[in-house]
């Protein structure tokens, strides 16, 4: 028996800070997918978009459950929690539902232009790089993720100048310097 290694790992694809959203969907036979949207192209996974996070979030040495834990930690939200993938590259991502719901959609917040309410229920979201996406999350839902993502993202970033000038500043007092 002859197996290929590529027939028995098939990995992911990598979240990158070119990656505007990724949708919930499902194919034809109601199996989840994910609409993966970046800046210049567009394409289907067979995965669940959690799970897509807690891939990348693996690969920066952590998982979704761990940035989960971080965001609690760093300023108390719980549910719904904006996550980062990897601070050093501004990859900061807010869920619209929980996000082991299968209609859980993941938006990038530093790619966010606009947030438009849908003339029906739901919102648009427009990217910088002028793309447009529709989801079925209320606006207000939106916006809200979109401020707590914010105060996160301020909050994380705080704390990484601290330490950086705190190990500058010993740096510079050590006698081997």
């Amino acid at each position: 028996m002859n197996i290929m290694l590529n027939d028995l790992y098939t990995p992911l694809p990598e979240i990158t800070p070119m990656t505007l959203a990724l949708i919930a969907s499902r194919d034809k036979k109601e199996n989840r997918t994910t609409q993966v949207v970046e800046e210049d192209t567009e394409y289907l996974v067979q995965a669940h978009t959690s799970r897509l996070i807690d891939q990348s979030c693996k690969y920066f040495g952590s998982s979704l459950k761990g940035r989960q834990e971080g965001t609690r930690e760093i300023c108390g939200i719980t549910y719904k929690a904006p996550i980062t993938i990897n601070p050093s590259s501004g990859m900061y991502f807010f869920p619209t539902n929980s996000p082991s719901n299968s209609n859980c959609c993941w938006i990038a917040h530093s790619h966010i232009d606009q947030v438009n309410q849908a003339q029906t229920s739901g919102t648009e979201i427009i990217f910088k790089n002028g793309k447009k996406i529709f989801i079925t999350t209320s606006y207000g839902i939106v916006l809200n993720q979109i401020q707590r993502t914010a105060q996160y993202r301020y909050l994380l970033d705080k704390r990484l100048q601290f330490l950086q000038k705190h190990h500058a500043d010993r740096v510079a007092e050590s006698p081997f310097s």
